[in-house]
């Protein structure tokens, strides 16, 4: 049985997880900055359609990206170097979320409702979540959105118009937290398109482990700022 959450009411310990569906810890509570925080303090995001409570997850294993293990394309590289792109950082943060809203091909819909929206727009406000975007001509080409504690980095969801565009932002988020010493990037589930970048999965025990050292660091970068020469 899951844990059904009121206002007050902590999670449980994230090994109290099903198996099947994989990683489902809770449900119900809500999404306020507070309940949020918690939640990623412990490796748990929200994650459930619009005709559910909002359900809480931490699977096992955890697909995670290490910086130094990111994966750049032989295309990517020439993508990146022709520089025909401009990278921003929480210039557009709502409209990003947005975009990875939109419906994709094969979907019906999608999990990032207005309360969704709202949620992370709160700690958006906060300083804690964070957008990084593509713009090719002044028009919004790709993005990415995540939260950032400590030097941990949980990655939400991303997009893409134009060829190559999520990646390029996310290549721009990879060498930034280098440069910030971050740990770790959460991709929560595992994915062909994450696996080719160089994510990989690593046991939930290890993640938690992994987790509590690096959300313990000071902040190190607030407001954000992106060095644009990082990627030469």
């Amino acid at each position: 049985m899951i844990t059904l959450l009121q206002h007050d009411t902590p999670f449980p310990p994230v090994e109290r997880a099903l198996q099947q569906p994989n990683g489902l810890l809770a449900a119900g509570g809500d999404l306020t900055p507070a309940r949020m925080l918690e939640a990623y303090r412990h490796g748990i995001f929200p994650w459930y359609s619009a005709e559910d409570p909002i359900l809480w997850w931490s699977p096992d294993p955890r697909m995670v990206l290490i910086p130094e293990e990111f994966k750049v394309s032989h295309s990517l590289k020439k993508t990146l170097h022709r520089g025909h792109f401009e990278v921003r950082c929480d210039s557009a943060f709502e409209l990003v979320m947005r975009a990875c809203a939109s419906p994709r091909d094969g979907q019906n819909g999608t999990w990032i409702q207005e309360e969704i929206i709202d949620a992370y727009v709160r700690l958006h406000q906060m300083g804690l979540a964070h957008s990084v975007e593509t713009w090719i001509d002044g028009e919004l080409v790709g993005g990415l959105y995540g939260v950032a504690l400590g030097r941990m980095f949980y990655g939400e969801s991303m997009f893409s118009r134009r060829s190559d565009a999520s990646k390029i932002a996310l290549a721009h988020l990879v060498a930034q937290l280098k440069r910030w010493r971050y740990g770790m990037i959460d991709c929560q589930m595992n994915t062909q398109h994450l696996a080719s970048l160089g994510a990989r999965e690593i046991p939930r025990k290890e993640f938690s482990a992994r987790l509590q050292a690096l959300i313990n660091y000071p902040d190190t970068a607030s407001p954000w700022h992106f060095d644009h020469d990082l990627i030469a």
